[in-house]
């Protein structure tokens, strides 16, 4: 399954950039690409992300919206997902396995720190009842 939209203009540009200064998200942005939970076709989704050691930092927040996105539904039923992101000279793709924190002091530690990178996030938990999920995407061999 292909991108639409929005989605699929940020994918070209991330490809026609190799990951580097793509819309207002500069260099912190990467490719995730999972399986429907339902369709179980591949779904690549651009977001914002933080490296922590060779981990990646992802963020729940649907831009507030009161129900999670779709991508977190998959990942908890497709846990593994392959991610692209900018390297020296182009990009790089790696499997990685999510690992959802949706509540306590790490989740709210990454929280703040994801929020240093894209300040928004702070409005996002504001608009919402929900407490919003960090995922970290542990790299995998």
């Amino acid at each position: 399954m292909t991108a639409t939209g929005f989605n699929q203009r940020t994918i070209d540009e991330f490809h026609a950039k190799n990951g580097l200064g793509v819309g207002p998200w500069r260099d912190n942005l990467l490719l995730m690409t999972s399986k429907g939970a339902k369709t179980n076709q591949d779904i690549t989704t651009p977001l914002v992300y933080r490296r922590q050691g060779k981990d990646f930092v992802i963020v729940a927040s649907k831009g507030g919206a009161p129900k999670h996105p779709l991508w977190y539904h998959n990942i908890q039923a497709n846990p593994v997902v392959e991610v692209e992101v900018a390297r020296p000279g182009g990009t790089e793709t790696c499997q990685a396995r999510a690992k959802v924190l949706a509540s306590g002091p790490e989740r709210d530690r990454l929280f703040a720190y994801m929020a240093e990178v894209w300040p928004a996030f702070n409005d996002y938990a504001t608009r919402t009842e929900r407490v919003i999920p960090i995922v970290i995407l542990e790299r995998q061999a």
